[in-house]
């Protein structure tokens, strides 16, 4: 069988994923290539990958699409990596600058401005400065390892996995592992081992990381992300792209 194309998200958040993908016996059956996520989610439209972690936002551009793993970057509440930040609150934001590297958290975003916060600011792309907001009525959304360090320095920040729970009662899945064709059951069952020997592993791989003093590690790894793809999820990840095609 030829390597099967696997392109993840390069964030401190999917190092348990690639921890145990290079340390079994999947390495040598694998081409692992590290993107950011918008990146990630277009190798997998232009099939130039077989598997992605992708932002869930991104299956919405694909004609072919199936989860091939029982795990996945989300959160239960709170997961401290995807915020809006800003120096007023919501309801007063004017101008909401959109993250560049994101597909889902600019769309959760939107669907919480729209049906829970109940405000409609203008939306910017590709601002020059994204992530700055020096002006009163002025928000961004920011995402990953950027974030780390960063809560304290706004009047206002919101986590937007922990709004999503205040708004729907669910957890919210960020990015999950999808194909573009048929994977054959075998690999996806050697994967699925792969993908739990790095989350066993995730102490290990925290004494390898650098720490920052800024932002606690452990705390994020082994408590704010959950990993498991359970049936909450699955719901919220439908519920989340019925929100995003009503936008």
């Amino acid at each position: 069988m030829d390597k099967i194309r696997i392109s993840a998200v390069s964030y401190t958040n999917t190092k348990p994923f690639i921890y145990g993908l290079q340390h079994s016996a999947m390495a040598g059956k694998i081409e692992l290539s590290l993107d950011n996520p918008t990146d990630c989610a277009q190798k997998l439209i232009d099939d130039v990958v077989d598997i992605g972690l992708i932002p869930v936002a991104a299956t919405l551009s694909l004609q072919q699409w199936e989860i091939v793993a029982d795990y996945c970057i989300g959160a239960v509440g709170a997961v401290n990596s995807v915020f809006v930040f800003s120096n007023c609150e919501i309801h007063d934001v004017k101008t909401l600058q959109l993250d560049p590297q994101s597909r889902s958290s600019n769309n959760l975003a939107k669907v919480l401005l729209k049906n829970f916060w109940k405000t409609a600011p203008e939306l910017v792309i590709n601002a020059d400065d994204y992530a700055e907001s020096n002006e009163p009525n002025t928000a961004f959304v920011q995402i990953g390892d950027r974030t780390f360090g960063k809560k304290e320095k706004y009047l206002f920040v919101y986590d937007l996995a922990e709004e999503w729970q205040k708004f729907t009662g669910l957890p919210f899945v960020f990015a999950a592992w999808i194909a573009n064709k048929p994977i054959p059951q075998e690999f996806m069952d050697e994967f699925n081992e792969a993908l739990k020997l790095g989350l066993d592993h995730r102490a290990d791989l925290l004494k390898e990381l650098p720490q920052r003093p800024d932002f606690d590690l452990e705390d994020y790894l082994m408590h704010k992300l959950d990993f498991d793809l359970t049936e909450n999820k699955k719901k919220a990840l439908h519920l989340f792209l019925k929100y995003i095609k009503a936008l």
